[in-house]
């Protein structure tokens, strides 16, 4: 499916450069128009069926006069600005991924029966990591695990479920949507999800693509078990991803088995320590429980990381405990979180997972 892109600009630089960046990178998502005469441009909306309709802010358009299924947006030299004359707007100095995502999102407010682009095999494998413990570097492992991944050729998407986390303390990339467009669009359960994860998803420059932490909060908490399941699922089947990485809190009940299950592997994070270790085994004994209860193999998909790990003050599992270890790092003193990850990154032990 290819959505029909128009484009009204008097610069005719400016549309040659954004057309052939477009025709680059998205070859079979857009077809692309573009005028520089609005007495031209108008009719053709109809005639080429446009779905999307960009426009210089220098022209007046009347929104009211254009097909019912084209949605409409005006182009802006302004940075930092969502609206001109009462209408939306985007920044036309972008790069072209910003832009694209931003038709992307406009696009899924009107095509209600579009799924969106469906993945080659849909075969994603999802892995959990979970602080057990607290306090032992999940979610750098986490990042760190997505960073390799991503360097092995890898599409991969890292994604920060915790109610206080943020995927920007690792992965950086400009963009206009975050986690509340997400939630906003599962809660409002189009058909048109697929097409909205992709205008909000950003890729950082390792090449693991993420969705940025909400401005509030406290949108995290908003998400239930329901929709992080169709959400994963839907990661699994329309983004073409080959690795999901969630980063997110742990618990166990009901709602949590709910999603585990979706799980190709459940990595947790333990420093070797006696709480730790503790905290481990009483987790474990806790889901092995609630795998007899709800019918649902998990134990053997947990696996154990240990970090800032120290041979002199901290002891591994024993192995008869059931929880398989795949390795452990020491820690790296004096460096920050995305330093940390990609040092971690570089170990083959996350090859194991």
């Amino acid at each position: 499916m290819k959505i029909r892109l128009a484009l009204l600009d008097r610069d005719i630089n400016y549309l040659n450069a954004i057309r052939s960046s477009f025709e680059v990178k998205y070859p079979n998502k857009l077809e692309m128009y573009t005028f520089t005469d609005p007495s031209i441009a108008l009719p053709a909306l109809k005639d080429a069926k446009i779905d999307v309709f960009l426009a210089d802010d220098s022209f007046d358009i009347n929104v009211k006069s254009l097909p019912q299924n084209c949605s409409f947006s005006y182009l802006t030299e302004m940075q930092s600005v969502n609206s001109v004359k009462g209408e939306r707007a985007v920044c036309k100095f972008q790069k072209a991924d910003v832009i694209y995502k931003y038709v992307l999102s406009v696009f899924s407010e009107k095509a209600e029966n579009i799924s969106g682009t469906v993945s080659e095999n849909g075969k994603a494998k999802i892995v959990f990591f979970n602080s057990v413990s607290g306090g032992t570097g999940a979610s750098t492992m986490a990042a760190a695990a997505a960073m390799r991944f991503a360097a092995g050729g890898k599409k991969v998407i890292y994604l920060n479920l915790e109610k206080f986390g943020s995927a920007d303390a690792f992965f950086g990339e400009s963009g206009q949507f975050d986690m509340s467009d997400v939630i906003f669009a599962l809660k409002n359960k189009k058909g048109t999800l697929g097409i909205k994860l992709e205008s909000c998803v950003r890729c950082d420059g390792s090449g693991v693509f993420f969705y940025s932490p909400p401005k509030i909060a406290l949108d995290m908490l908003e998400l239930d078990s329901e929709d992080i399941v169709n959400l994963l699922n839907e990661l699994k089947t329309s983004g073409g991803y080959d690795r999901i990485i969630v980063d997110t809190d742990w618990a166990i009940d009901k709602n949590s088995c709910s999603v585990f299950k979706l799980a190709h592997s459940i990595v947790w994070t333990g420093d070797g320590s006696v709480i730790s270790n503790g905290k481990l085994l009483r987790a474990y004994e806790a889901l092995a429980v609630m795998e007899r209860s709800s019918d649902i193999a998990l134990c053997s998909r947990v696996c154990v990381i240990y970090n800032k790990f120290s041979n002199k003050t901290g002891q591994t599992l024993d192995p008869s405990s059931g929880i398989r270890s795949i390795g452990g790092a020491p820690t790296k003193k004096g460096s920050d979180a995305v330093q940390t990850a990609r040092w971690l990154s570089e170990m083959q032990m996350l090859d194991n997972i």
